[in-house]
Protein backbone atom coordinates (compact mmCIF):
# COMPACT_ATOMS: atom_id res chain seq x y z
CA UNK A 1 0.00 0.00 0.00
CA UNK A 2 1.23 3.21 -0.86
CA UNK A 3 1.86 6.54 1.03
CA UNK A 4 -1.29 8.00 -1.11
CA UNK A 5 -3.69 5.12 0.19
CA UNK A 6 -2.70 5.39 3.67
CA UNK A 7 -3.32 8.85 3.29
CA UNK A 8 -7.35 8.94 1.64
CA UNK A 9 -8.08 5.81 4.15
CA UNK A 10 -6.88 8.20 7.20
CA UNK A 11 -8.91 11.24 5.83
CA UNK A 12 -12.18 8.87 5.27
CA UNK A 13 -11.93 7.19 8.68
CA UNK A 14 -11.43 10.86 10.00
CA UNK A 15 -14.71 12.00 8.09
CA UNK A 16 -16.71 8.78 9.03
CA UNK A 17 -16.02 9.77 12.50
CA UNK A 18 -16.96 13.37 12.58
CA UNK A 19 -19.88 12.32 10.59
CA UNK A 20 -20.81 10.24 13.47
CA UNK A 21 -21.21 13.16 16.04
CA UNK A 22 -24.09 14.29 14.48
CA UNK A 23 -24.93 12.47 11.55
CA UNK A 24 -27.38 14.12 8.31
CA UNK A 25 -27.17 16.58 5.67
CA UNK A 26 -25.46 20.20 7.20
CA UNK A 27 -25.64 23.59 5.70
CA UNK A 28 -23.13 26.33 6.98
CA UNK A 29 -24.10 30.05 6.49
CA UNK A 30 -21.57 32.79 6.90
CA UNK A 31 -22.87 35.40 9.77
CA UNK A 32 -19.64 37.38 10.40
CA UNK A 33 -16.71 38.85 8.85
CA UNK A 34 -14.56 35.79 6.86
CA UNK A 35 -12.03 34.50 8.95
CA UNK A 36 -13.58 35.03 12.53
CA UNK A 37 -15.23 31.56 13.05
CA UNK A 38 -18.58 32.77 12.30
CA UNK A 39 -20.06 29.76 10.19
CA UNK A 40 -23.65 28.36 11.50
CA UNK A 41 -23.28 25.31 10.85
CA UNK A 42 -26.96 23.45 11.41
CA UNK A 43 -28.89 20.21 10.22
CA UNK A 44 -30.89 20.30 7.00
CA UNK A 45 -33.51 18.41 8.74
CA UNK A 46 -34.05 21.42 11.11
CA UNK A 47 -34.67 23.68 8.70
CA UNK A 48 -37.72 21.84 7.27
CA UNK A 49 -40.82 23.76 7.29
CA UNK A 50 -43.44 21.92 9.86
CA UNK A 51 -47.13 21.73 8.15
CA UNK A 52 -49.16 24.17 10.03
CA UNK A 53 -53.17 23.87 9.91
CA UNK A 54 -55.27 25.33 7.72
CA UNK A 55 -57.77 27.85 8.98
CA UNK A 56 -60.88 26.34 9.84
CA UNK A 57 -63.03 27.92 6.86
CA UNK A 58 -62.53 30.66 4.66
CA UNK A 59 -61.63 33.97 6.42
CA UNK A 60 -64.86 35.65 6.96
CA UNK A 61 -65.11 39.82 5.60
CA UNK A 62 -64.82 42.62 7.37
CA UNK A 63 -67.16 44.86 9.31
CA UNK A 64 -70.47 43.15 10.77
CA UNK A 65 -71.77 43.67 14.24
CA UNK A 66 -69.13 43.19 17.18
CA UNK A 67 -68.98 40.09 19.11
CA UNK A 68 -69.49 41.78 22.81
CA UNK A 69 -73.38 42.62 21.13
CA UNK A 70 -73.90 38.86 19.80
CA UNK A 71 -72.75 37.21 22.85
CA UNK A 72 -72.27 37.72 26.87
CA UNK A 73 -69.57 37.44 29.05
CA UNK A 74 -66.79 38.44 26.18
CA UNK A 75 -64.16 40.33 27.98
CA UNK A 76 -61.40 40.15 25.05
CA UNK A 77 -62.73 39.55 21.97
CA UNK A 78 -65.53 41.83 22.19
CA UNK A 79 -64.47 44.63 19.63
CA UNK A 80 -64.19 41.90 16.81
CA UNK A 81 -66.70 41.53 14.30
CA UNK A 82 -69.29 38.18 15.44
CA UNK A 83 -67.96 36.08 11.83
CA UNK A 84 -64.53 36.95 12.98
CA UNK A 85 -65.11 36.00 16.76
CA UNK A 86 -66.64 32.59 15.34
CA UNK A 87 -63.98 32.34 12.75
CA UNK A 88 -61.18 32.65 15.77
CA UNK A 89 -62.71 30.22 18.28
CA UNK A 90 -62.89 27.71 15.57
CA UNK A 91 -59.14 27.85 15.03
CA UNK A 92 -58.38 27.89 18.36
CA UNK A 93 -60.40 24.46 19.12
CA UNK A 94 -58.38 23.21 16.47
CA UNK A 95 -55.19 24.43 17.97
CA UNK A 96 -55.72 23.30 21.44
CA UNK A 97 -58.32 20.68 21.91
CA UNK A 98 -59.18 18.98 18.61
CA UNK A 99 -60.72 16.28 20.09
CA UNK A 100 -63.44 17.84 23.01
CA UNK A 101 -63.82 21.20 20.75
CA UNK A 102 -65.36 23.50 22.88
CA UNK A 103 -66.18 22.15 25.43
CA UNK A 104 -62.88 21.56 26.69
CA UNK A 105 -63.68 25.57 27.98
CA UNK A 106 -67.18 25.97 27.87
CA UNK A 107 -70.44 24.11 29.55
CA UNK A 108 -72.40 23.69 26.32
CA UNK A 109 -75.54 24.59 28.58
CA UNK A 110 -74.57 28.17 29.33
CA UNK A 111 -71.61 29.05 26.98
CA UNK A 112 -70.96 32.05 28.58
CA UNK A 113 -70.76 30.77 32.35
CA UNK A 114 -66.96 30.61 33.81
CA UNK A 115 -67.56 27.67 35.90
CA UNK A 116 -64.54 25.73 34.01
CA UNK A 117 -60.96 26.83 34.43
CA UNK A 118 -59.74 26.01 31.04
CA UNK A 119 -62.02 29.09 29.94
CA UNK A 120 -60.29 31.42 32.46
CA UNK A 121 -56.87 30.51 31.51
CA UNK A 122 -57.80 30.69 27.74
CA UNK A 123 -58.89 34.63 28.01
CA UNK A 124 -55.90 35.14 30.24
CA UNK A 125 -53.40 33.06 27.61
CA UNK A 126 -55.55 35.37 24.41
CA UNK A 127 -54.96 38.52 26.20
CA UNK A 128 -51.14 37.31 26.21
CA UNK A 129 -50.89 36.69 22.90
CA UNK A 130 -52.73 39.85 21.48
CA UNK A 131 -49.92 41.36 23.55
CA UNK A 132 -47.00 39.81 22.33
CA UNK A 133 -48.09 40.56 18.48
CA UNK A 134 -48.47 44.15 19.62
CA UNK A 135 -45.76 45.33 21.91
CA UNK A 136 -43.07 42.42 20.91
CA UNK A 137 -42.19 43.02 17.39
CA UNK A 138 -39.01 43.69 18.47
CA UNK A 139 -38.60 39.62 18.69
CA UNK A 140 -41.56 37.95 16.86
CA UNK A 141 -41.34 40.79 13.95
CA UNK A 142 -44.34 40.79 11.38
CA UNK A 143 -44.19 36.75 11.82
CA UNK A 144 -46.20 36.60 15.23
CA UNK A 145 -47.68 33.73 17.25
CA UNK A 146 -51.03 32.32 17.35
CA UNK A 147 -51.99 29.92 20.17
CA UNK A 148 -50.62 27.23 17.31
CA UNK A 149 -47.11 28.44 18.30
CA UNK A 150 -46.81 27.04 21.49
CA UNK A 151 -50.19 24.25 21.77
CA UNK A 152 -49.52 22.39 17.95
CA UNK A 153 -52.62 20.41 18.78
CA UNK A 154 -52.49 19.90 22.32
CA UNK A 155 -54.11 21.26 25.38
CA UNK A 156 -50.99 21.46 27.13
CA UNK A 157 -47.51 22.59 25.18
CA UNK A 158 -45.08 19.31 25.19
CA UNK A 159 -42.84 21.48 26.49
CA UNK A 160 -42.70 23.60 29.51
CA UNK A 161 -41.26 23.40 32.57
CA UNK A 162 -41.94 24.54 36.63
CA UNK A 163 -39.51 25.32 39.37
CA UNK A 164 -37.62 21.88 40.44
CA UNK A 165 -37.75 21.27 43.93
CA UNK A 166 -35.44 22.70 46.47
CA UNK A 167 -34.41 18.72 48.18
CA UNK A 168 -33.99 18.02 51.58
CA UNK A 169 -32.56 20.51 53.60
CA UNK A 170 -32.23 18.07 56.40
CA UNK A 171 -30.48 15.57 54.23
CA UNK A 172 -26.72 14.70 54.25
CA UNK A 173 -26.80 15.52 50.30
CA UNK A 174 -28.76 18.81 51.02
CA UNK A 175 -29.68 21.27 47.99
CA UNK A 176 -27.85 20.56 44.93
CA UNK A 177 -29.30 23.47 43.10
CA UNK A 178 -29.75 21.38 40.58
CA UNK A 179 -26.35 20.05 40.12
CA UNK A 180 -25.69 16.68 38.47
CA UNK A 181 -28.94 15.89 37.29
CA UNK A 182 -29.71 16.90 33.79
CA UNK A 183 -32.80 17.84 32.25
CA UNK A 184 -34.09 19.05 28.41
CA UNK A 185 -33.55 22.77 30.00
CA UNK A 186 -29.94 22.11 31.16
CA UNK A 187 -29.53 20.68 27.36
CA UNK A 188 -28.86 17.85 29.52
CA UNK A 189 -25.72 18.92 31.08
CA UNK A 190 -24.55 18.94 34.47
CA UNK A 191 -24.92 22.67 34.51
CA UNK A 192 -27.84 23.54 36.89
CA UNK A 193 -30.92 23.00 35.98
CA UNK A 194 -32.29 25.95 37.78
CA UNK A 195 -30.76 28.39 34.97
CA UNK A 196 -33.93 28.82 33.31
CA UNK A 197 -36.17 29.33 36.44
CA UNK A 198 -33.07 32.00 37.53
CA UNK A 199 -33.14 34.05 34.65
CA UNK A 200 -37.10 33.59 32.81
CA UNK A 201 -39.44 33.45 35.89
CA UNK A 202 -40.15 37.37 36.09
CA UNK A 203 -38.65 41.10 35.26
CA UNK A 204 -36.42 41.31 37.90
CA UNK A 205 -34.76 38.38 37.28
CA UNK A 206 -30.57 39.32 37.26
CA UNK A 207 -28.95 40.39 34.47
CA UNK A 208 -26.98 37.56 32.27
CA UNK A 209 -23.34 37.91 32.33
CA UNK A 210 -20.20 36.18 33.14
CA UNK A 211 -17.86 38.83 33.17
CA UNK A 212 -17.65 42.06 35.22
CA UNK A 213 -19.19 45.45 33.90
CA UNK A 214 -15.87 47.62 33.41
CA UNK A 215 -12.13 47.79 33.22
CA UNK A 216 -11.70 47.88 36.59
CA UNK A 217 -14.68 46.46 38.42
CA UNK A 218 -15.56 46.39 42.23
CA UNK A 219 -16.35 43.73 44.55
CA UNK A 220 -19.62 44.54 43.84
CA UNK A 221 -19.62 43.43 39.87
CA UNK A 222 -17.90 40.46 40.35
CA UNK A 223 -19.81 37.00 39.72
CA UNK A 224 -19.52 33.65 41.26
CA UNK A 225 -19.06 30.07 40.03
CA UNK A 226 -22.71 29.43 41.02
CA UNK A 227 -24.08 32.63 38.46
CA UNK A 228 -21.86 32.19 35.76
CA UNK A 229 -22.68 28.60 35.58
CA UNK A 230 -26.69 29.62 35.48
CA UNK A 231 -25.51 31.96 32.72
CA UNK A 232 -23.79 28.99 31.21
CA UNK A 233 -26.16 26.70 31.46
CA UNK A 234 -29.34 29.10 29.79
CA UNK A 235 -27.19 29.40 26.72
CA UNK A 236 -27.09 25.54 26.46
CA UNK A 237 -31.22 25.79 26.77
CA UNK A 238 -31.01 28.71 24.55
CA UNK A 239 -28.83 27.01 21.76
CA UNK A 240 -30.87 23.87 22.08
CA UNK A 241 -33.67 25.25 21.93
CA UNK A 242 -33.36 27.08 18.45
CA UNK A 243 -31.38 24.53 16.49
CA UNK A 244 -28.00 27.15 16.87
CA UNK A 245 -24.58 27.14 17.99
CA UNK A 246 -23.15 30.30 20.05
CA UNK A 247 -22.22 32.10 16.83
CA UNK A 248 -25.53 32.20 15.92
CA UNK A 249 -25.57 35.31 18.36
CA UNK A 250 -21.87 35.92 19.65
CA UNK A 251 -18.98 36.54 17.58
CA UNK A 252 -15.80 34.36 18.67
CA UNK A 253 -13.50 37.20 19.17
CA UNK A 254 -15.64 38.54 21.88
CA UNK A 255 -18.63 36.94 23.20
CA UNK A 256 -19.27 39.86 25.50
CA UNK A 257 -19.03 42.95 22.73
CA UNK A 258 -22.34 43.86 21.75
CA UNK A 259 -20.82 46.00 18.47
CA UNK A 260 -19.19 42.96 16.89
CA UNK A 261 -22.66 40.21 17.60
CA UNK A 262 -24.61 39.35 14.95
CA UNK A 263 -28.78 40.90 14.57
CA UNK A 264 -29.65 37.49 16.03
CA UNK A 265 -28.45 38.52 19.29
CA UNK A 266 -30.56 41.84 19.77
CA UNK A 267 -33.46 39.92 19.08
CA UNK A 268 -32.45 37.00 21.21
CA UNK A 269 -32.21 40.08 24.10
CA UNK A 270 -35.71 41.16 23.70
CA UNK A 271 -36.67 37.50 23.45
CA UNK A 272 -36.08 36.66 27.00
CA UNK A 273 -37.48 40.05 28.72
CA UNK A 274 -40.76 38.86 26.27
CA UNK A 275 -40.69 35.06 28.26
CA UNK A 276 -40.09 37.11 31.37
CA UNK A 277 -43.39 39.26 30.98
CA UNK A 278 -44.89 36.17 29.79
CA UNK A 279 -43.97 34.16 32.82
CA UNK A 280 -44.78 36.87 35.54
CA UNK A 281 -47.92 38.86 34.09
CA UNK A 282 -49.56 35.78 32.39
CA UNK A 283 -48.94 32.64 33.30
CA UNK A 284 -47.37 32.99 36.87
CA UNK A 285 -50.24 34.21 38.51
CA UNK A 286 -52.37 31.45 36.57
CA UNK A 287 -51.70 28.90 39.76
CA UNK A 288 -54.67 29.97 41.08
CA UNK A 289 -56.78 29.26 38.82
CA UNK A 290 -54.97 25.62 37.52
CA UNK A 291 -56.08 22.62 39.20
CA UNK A 292 -53.46 20.35 41.20
CA UNK A 293 -52.38 17.92 38.61
CA UNK A 294 -51.85 20.83 36.24
CA UNK A 295 -49.48 22.43 38.65
CA UNK A 296 -45.33 21.57 39.71
CA UNK A 297 -44.08 20.15 42.39
CA UNK A 298 -43.74 23.74 44.24
CA UNK A 299 -47.37 24.68 43.52
CA UNK A 300 -46.49 26.86 40.14
CA UNK A 301 -47.88 26.67 37.09
CA UNK A 302 -46.55 25.06 33.54
CA UNK A 303 -44.61 27.66 32.20
CA UNK A 304 -42.53 28.63 28.88
CA UNK A 305 -39.28 29.07 27.89
CA UNK A 306 -37.28 29.45 24.27
CA UNK A 307 -38.15 25.56 23.51
CA UNK A 308 -41.67 26.19 23.89
CA UNK A 309 -41.94 27.97 20.72
CA UNK A 310 -38.70 27.22 18.86
CA UNK A 311 -38.92 23.21 18.96
CA UNK A 312 -35.69 23.23 17.84
CA UNK A 313 -35.93 25.40 14.96
CA UNK A 314 -33.97 28.83 14.90
CA UNK A 315 -37.69 30.52 13.75
CA UNK A 316 -40.90 28.71 15.05
CA UNK A 317 -42.71 26.77 12.48
CA UNK A 318 -39.97 27.40 10.04
CA UNK A 319 -40.37 30.90 9.63
CA UNK A 320 -44.34 30.39 8.69
CA UNK A 321 -46.62 32.60 9.72
CA UNK A 322 -50.43 32.26 10.61
CA UNK A 323 -51.41 35.36 11.99
CA UNK A 324 -52.00 36.87 8.79
CA UNK A 325 -54.89 34.59 8.94
CA UNK A 326 -56.34 35.37 12.22
CA UNK A 327 -56.13 39.43 12.54
CA UNK A 328 -58.33 39.44 16.10
CA UNK A 329 -54.91 37.75 17.71
CA UNK A 330 -53.26 40.96 16.71
CA UNK A 331 -55.36 43.64 18.60
CA UNK A 332 -53.89 44.91 21.79
CA UNK A 333 -56.26 44.18 25.16
CA UNK A 334 -56.03 45.85 28.33
CA UNK A 335 -54.28 44.23 30.83
CA UNK A 336 -57.14 42.80 32.79
CA UNK A 337 -57.18 42.69 36.82
CA UNK A 338 -55.61 39.83 39.18
CA UNK A 339 -56.74 36.53 38.05
CA UNK A 340 -59.40 34.85 39.98
CA UNK A 341 -60.82 31.90 40.69
CA UNK A 342 -63.60 30.50 37.83
CA UNK A 343 -67.17 31.76 38.89
CA UNK A 344 -70.44 30.54 37.59
CA UNK A 345 -72.63 32.88 35.19
CA UNK A 346 -75.86 33.30 35.93
CA UNK A 347 -78.44 30.45 35.20
CA UNK A 348 -80.41 31.01 32.33
CA UNK A 349 -77.51 32.98 30.29
CA UNK A 350 -78.63 30.72 27.40
CA UNK A 351 -76.17 29.32 24.74
CA UNK A 352 -73.55 32.02 23.87
CA UNK A 353 -70.02 32.29 23.71
CA UNK A 354 -67.39 34.13 25.80
CA UNK A 355 -63.53 34.53 25.98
Amino acid sequence: MNVTSLRFGAIMVGVALLGACQPGAKSNQQLGYRGTGMDQIQLKSAKLVEPVPAPPYDPPAPGGKPAREAYQNVQVLGDVSEDQFSYTMAAITQWIAPEKGCNYCHNPANMASDELYTKVVARRMLQMTQTINSTWSSHVKQTGVTCYTCHRGQAVPAVAWTLPPTGNPNSIVGNLHGQNAPTPASAYASLPNTAVAHYLIDKDAPNIRVAANGTHPTPADKLTVMETENTYGLMMHTSQALGVNCTYCHNTASFRAWNISTPARAQAWYGIRMVREINGDYIGPLAKVFPANRLGPMGDSLKVNCATCHRGQNKPLGGVSMLKDYPALRSSAPMMPAVAAPAPAPVGAGVTAAR
